[in-house]
């Protein structure tokens, strides 16, 4: 595999709801406005916010749309600790099993009985820069990064779609790990 630089994104705390969700959260018909749009085509975040309550606490959650098949919350280990929630490290949309926990927002609120997870690091490829590096969907790559706190992220899952655009996502605890901030590089060496 030739070397291959890779754009990182710290990704925070944030959830995604169906339509049926979002009625009951903001309101018959409500819709999701885009407040700024993200590195990946058709996804933005919004202005609208929902609280996540769990056992032992609460946050309030960025709400990412469009609106999805399934309602589903992305937290860092740091922020499902004071929740009392402790989700498994999965790839989005693999909810099956996870913990739930109650959302609400200004209009009511609504138990989910799964959907809360802590999201895999892993890389958005077009098939284009995926065919170009020898990268097949769902490979598990490594990818470094230098710096005063150099490492290598391990177990890094690829996802190749003519959906995507090029970029690496990982939680603010991994981007902590590695002293990273701005718009940092990463490099895939396996």
């Amino acid at each position: 595999m030739s070397e291959f630089k890779v754009t990182i994104e710290g990704s925070g705390k944030h959830c995604h709801v169906t339509r049926e969700t979002l009625d009951i959260l903001y309101g018959k018909g409500f819709e999701l406005e885009d407040k700024k749009d993200l590195s990946q085509p058709g996804q933005f975040a919004t202005p609208h916010k929902v609280t996540v309550t769990g056992p032992k606490g609460q946050t309030e959650l960025t709400i990412i749309g469009p609106c999805r098949r399934a309602d589903q919350v992305e937290l860092s280990l740091t922020d499902a600790r004071p929740l009392g929630i402790a989700p498994p490290i999965r790839e989005s949309g693999d909810l099956a099993g996870s913990p739930g926990c109650k959302l609400t927002g200004p209009n009511g609120e609504v138990e989910i009985g799964e959907g809360v997870i802590i999201a895999k690091r892993h890389i958005h490829l077009t098939p284009e820069d995926a065919a170009k590096f020898g990268i097949k969907d769902k490979q598990i790559i490594r990818v470094g990064v230098g710096g005063d706190r150099a490492l290598v992220f391990d177990g890094v899952v690829a996802r190749v779609s003519p959906e995507y655009a090029t970029y690496m996502h990982i939680d603010y605890d991994e981007m902590n790990a590695a002293a990273l901030s701005g718009t940092p590089e990463g490099v895939i060496i396996g």
